[in-house]
């Protein structure tokens, strides 16, 4: 199966059913919050909890709620300024730092693109993201899940953990080209 479109840059993506496709919307709440600054031995102060907050509870540029966005530590601290104007992006960004040396908030890298960071959610995920606008879409696909431990198995690998990033374009930036 070939896995470029005709472009040459678009995985073309097998068709699937809504079934085998999960989007997640997880909701943190104060006292998660506490208990992952504790677990850094770090105090726990109504900045860090400001900053995890609008991590948590981010909204799109249309104004409507996501509750699993992923933000850039620019985004995060436009955010969090607009509700305490006395947190420094240096502030965020070092916090965003040790949250994810601690593997509370995931990173997630495209190419020469600024890191956009999710909380860690409680149970895993993938994500396909957009090379032209970025959006980042979460899913949950069993079959995939599967074939990747199969693929482990086959090298005598014990998988122990993955991240799975599949790139394209996504429909609102094909109907624009």
């Amino acid at each position: 199966m070939n896995l470029l479109s005709a472009t040459g840059f678009a995985p073309v993506l097998p068709r699937h059913s809504d079934s085998e496709t999960i989007k997640k919307n997880e909701r943190f709440k104060n006292d998660d919050f506490k208990k992952m600054i504790r677990s850094m031995n770090l105090k726990i102060t109504d900045q860090r909890l400001l900053i995890l907050d609008c991590l948590s509870d981010s909204e799109s540029k249309s104004g409507e709620k996501e509750f699993t966005r992923h933000v850039t530590a620019q985004e995060l601290f436009e955010k969090t300024s607009t509700k305490d104007s006395s947190i420094g992006f240096a502030t965020v960004y070092r916090f965003l730092r040790s949250l994810t040396d601690h593997e509370l908030v995931t990173e997630v890298r495209m190419g020469g693109q600024a890191s956009r960071y999710e909380l860690t959610p409680k149970d895993h995920h993938d994500h396909l993201t957009c090379t032209l606008c970025g959006k980042i879409c979460e899913f949950e696909n069993e079959k995939i899940e599967k074939l990747q431990l199969q693929v482990a198995s086959a090298f005598g690998f014990k998988l122990t953990n993955h991240i799975l990033e599949l790139y394209g374009v996504c429909p609102e930036c094909q109907k624009k080209s």
